[in-house]
Parts: structure tokens; sequence; C-alpha cells
């Protein structure tokens, strides 16, 4: 089978070199969220809180890689204490934090879905 080699998406070092929030739009506006989204939506009464913003969840756990965070408390710390890493990840200053549960419950939707092969 032969390789193919494809091209980066980002030099690293430039991307780095951008401050936080010019980053995050660069690395966010590459990204399809939308079938994530579909498999994360709530459909039931039940579960998770209508309130969560799947949006700034998904954008967030992408932001806790650049960001080299270790663990989802360390995250939720973050995203308590840093407004403008909340802002940056598309939460509303009035938005509640989800919790690890909720980030918990998330990512186990995403991994029993199909959605990993089509991202």
């Amino acid at each position: 089978m032969p390789i193919i080699r494809q091209e980066s998406l980002f030099d690293l070092h430039d991307l780095y070199e951008l401050e936080p929030t010019h980053r995050f739009d660069a690395v966010f506006s590459a990204i399809d969220i939308n079938p994530i989204l579909a498999v994360v939506s709530k459909k039931a009464l039940y579960g998770a809180p209508v309130q969560l913003t799947y949006s700034a969840m998904i954008y967030s756990l992408v932001a806790r890689i650049l960001e080299r965070i270790p663990t989802i408390k360390d995250l939720i710390k973050r995203l308590k204490h840093d407004f403008m890493f909340r802002l940056d990840c598309g939460f509303l200053l009035s938005d509640a934090i989800p919790s690890e549960a909720s980030y918990s419950r998330m990512l186990s939707k995403i991994a029993e879905s199909p959605v990993l092969e089509q991202v």
C-alpha cells in the first residue's frame, strides 16, 4: 500500500508564534464540528443539562490539546479562572462551566459513534 504524504494544515512554528486568540481562531476555523454536534446534541429530557454549550465544549477540548492542559479537571479550572481562555473557547461569561461528568458523557458519546471515522 503506497503512503500518501498529506500537507500540513499549519506551519507549527508560525502557529505557536501567534497570540493564543489568533491561534485558536486559526485552528477552530479549520475544524468542522457539525458531525460531532449531531452526535452529542441533546435528544431526550433526561441526562446532561440542556443549557450546555456543546460547541464550546468541543472547542475547549481542542484548546486543551493546544495548551497542553493534562486533565479535564485542569481544563475546568482554567475555564473558571481565565476569562479570555473561556471566551476564546466559545463560552459566554454568563454560561456555566460544564462539570467533569458532562465532559465525560460527551466524550463517551463521541467514542461510541462512528463519527470519528468521518472526522
